[in-house]
């Protein structure tokens, strides 16, 4: 992809109570027109020069240090300089924790690690977008559902975001060994140009013996993640029909079934990551996320990091490949894909009559597959980043990660503008912004309308209460770890206050009756939330082995 650059969609000055939200969208305007920087032309450029077979490649200014006091991990608590690191050559990640583009740097990071293990060093640079990402305590979680093996630094209030420049996430910056910047790249897409430019540094220096393959180490996070029954769960499905909830254990790469009560029934998945398919007991996910029921018997799975559609026959339990190739592919293409296509970060899934709707989270589009044709199409969004409302191909959608249908609409969790969206269905072809203003604009404020607040939220359910009552919206308000509702009539938001501090991070919900059921990331548990009551209890997994 071409460079993402968060850019606010009504000018520099957010109408927005969250100051954060404000100071941050600042500080890119800025960098952004700011242009060529005093610094020198390979920090403030775009671009990682071009590795020649016949030249040595090197940098020409040098790279600013890293500011004391920030808080480190992956490296035992250790502070990392680059004057320690001299000898080493050092690429720099700059990333947000809540962005895809960012997620889908990691692998690439994770391969190049691996192929220059002995000379390369990366190192993550989390400057937060969301205040909730610029907790230390948060990060980490996130370190360990990535399994990054790298350094991380909390770069918090922007410090080295703004001594090297940076005006976009994600952005990779590349440092020789004798702490000189060669130049940086902005966005997704450009693995081989790094990887070639990696190989050409490490040439040049090993040459002139200035390269140090000493191996390095420090203590990792994982060392404090103690395994559970469920290890980040990332969505639930509650099945009010059957009884029984499918939770996706992500971080186990496994979606466990289970009753009300959190009796087990049925493990999907070998619980190992890969891409795989066949029986429950081999096939493999890898971080699956969202679920749907299209009968009793058939269960489709959004694999979110195969980048994969994945359809499991209950009865047989046989997994199989419906849409994707485990492979992560920009699609131009939007009407008439195959289903061989790679998809982009596939984050949830809903269903009706036969109609599969897809949160392409990394496309910014919700697509739709006609499960009898077996096609798949751009259902929503133009494919650009921003909160737009429009007819449904020219609205703009913003990481698209919860959805939830009535007869009228599809509703939408459009996670980086913190919004919720309402698609018209059938001849309604119209999206509508029932609360959240901009990406930028983010909060913990209840009330009505614009005034609403959210902050990343990742999940959306339909809930029509037994009494007779209006229907509503729930919502897992995942980084102000609260469960909300949300009337879309009135385009009202309540907080039900006994979620708060007791969820952390809660990334899906699904209903049954007046009961919610919470994928609490987190705290590695499903949470049973009565909407009537409030009263909140966490779900007892049993029978698992």
């Amino acid at each position: 992809m071409s460079s993402i650059e968060w850019v606010p969609s009504k000018g520099p000055l957010v109408q927005d109570t969250d100051m954060r939200g404000r100071i941050i969208s600042l500080l890119l305007v800025a960098a952004m027109l700011a242009g060529i920087f005093a610094i020198g032309p390979r920090l403030g450029g775009n671009a990682i020069p071009s590795a020649s077979a016949d030249e040595p490649l090197r940098g020409e200014v040098d790279a600013p240090e890293f500011p004391e006091n920030l808080d480190w991990l992956n490296t035992g608590g250790q502070r990392l300089s680059l004057e320690a690191l001299r000898g080493k050559v050092v690429l720099l990640d700059f990333w947000t924790y809540g962005c895809i583009n960012c997620v889908h740097i990691i692998p690439h990071l994770k391969a190049l690690e691996a192929k220059y293990h002995d000379s390369l060093v990366v190192i993550g640079v989390h400057s937060a977008k969301f205040e909730r990402e610029g907790r230390t305590e948060a990060i980490q979680k996130l370190v360990l559902r990535y399994e990054l093996e790298h350094p991380v630094v909390n770069d918090k209030d922007f410090k080295i975001w703004r001594s090297y420049r940076v005006n976009a996430w994600p952005t990779q910056v590349l440092i020789d060994p004798v702490g000189k910047v060669v130049g940086k790249v902005v966005g997704e897409g450009h693995h081989e140009a790094l990887d070639a430019a990696i190989g050409k540094v490490i040439e040049t220096f090993e040459t002139e013996q200035k390269l140090d393959k000493t191996a390095l180490s420090w203590p990792l996070e994982r060392q404090f993640l103690v395994d559970r029954p469920l290890l980040f769960p990332g969505k639930v499905t509650a099945d009010g029909e059957q009884q029984r909830l499918f939770i996706s254990d992500s971080n186990h790469h496994r979606i466990v079934v289970t009753d009300l009560e959190g009796r087990t029934s049925q493990v999907i998945g070998a619980g190992t990551g890969g891409y795989q398919d066949g029986s429950c007991r081999q096939a493999r996910f890898r971080l699956p996320q969202g679920t749907v029921l299209a009968d009793p018997n058939t269960l489709y799975v959004a694999d979110t990091e195969n980048h994969a559609i994945r359809k499991v026959d209950l009865a047989s339990c046989q997994v199989t490949t419906v849409a994707g190739n485990g492979r992560h592919q920009y699609i131009r293409q939007t009407d008439g894909v195959s289903p061989g296509t790679p998809l982009n970060s596939p984050w949830d899934l809903a269903h009706r009559d036969g109609q599969l709707y897809i949160a392409m989270a990394g496309q910014h589009q919700i697509w739709v597959m006609d499960l009898e044709k077996q096609v798949l199409r751009r259902f929503a969004g133009s494919g650009r980043e921003a909160l737009t409302d429009s007819q449904r191909h020219w609205a703009g959608f913003n990481q698209p990660s919860g959805l939830a249908l009535d007869d009228e609409y599809l509703y939408v969790a459009d996670a980086e503008a913190s919004a919720i969206r309402q698609v018209g269905l059938g001849d309604n072809d119209e999206v509508k912004t029932l609360v959240g203003t901009g990406l930028f604009d983010f909060g913990d404020v209840d009330g009505v309308g614009n005034r609403v607040r959210l902050q990343h939220v990742l999940g959306v359910a339909l809930w029509q209460p037994a009494d007779g009552g209006a229907p509503e919206l729930v919502l897992a308000d995942t980084y102000n770890s609260k469960i909300k509702r949300l009337n879309p009539k009135r385009r009202k938001v309540t907080s039900i206050s006994q979620t708060a501090g007791v969820l952390d991070e809660p990334g899906g919900i699904s209903v049954i009756g007046d009961l919610a059921f919470i994928a609490d990331t987190n705290n590695h548990r499903v949470q049973r939330l009565n909407l009537k009551t409030g009263q909140i209890q966490p779900l007892t997994i049993t029978n698992l082995e």
